[in-house]
């Protein structure tokens, strides 16, 4: 599922900056992490609107 893969991306990106921000305090990467999040927010709700829709049989799976 193209929107699961997605999802992995965006954790996998947010990695270091949450690093950086719970270790060393670099308030900056707090910030981007939380544009991160809220990214990653975006993407679950695609998801989820998805999975809902092939439910539904609106789409097929992919």
């Amino acid at each position: 599922m193209k929107e699961y893969e997605k999802i992995k991306q965006l954790v996998a990106a947010i990695e270091e900056d949450v690093i950086k921000f719970s270790e060393k305090g670099n308030a900056a990467a707090g910030t981007r992490v939380r544009k991160g999040l809220q990214d990653i927010k975006r993407a679950c709700q695609d998801m989820r609107d998805a999975i809902q829709d092939i439910k539904k049989g609106d789409t097929p799976q992919g």
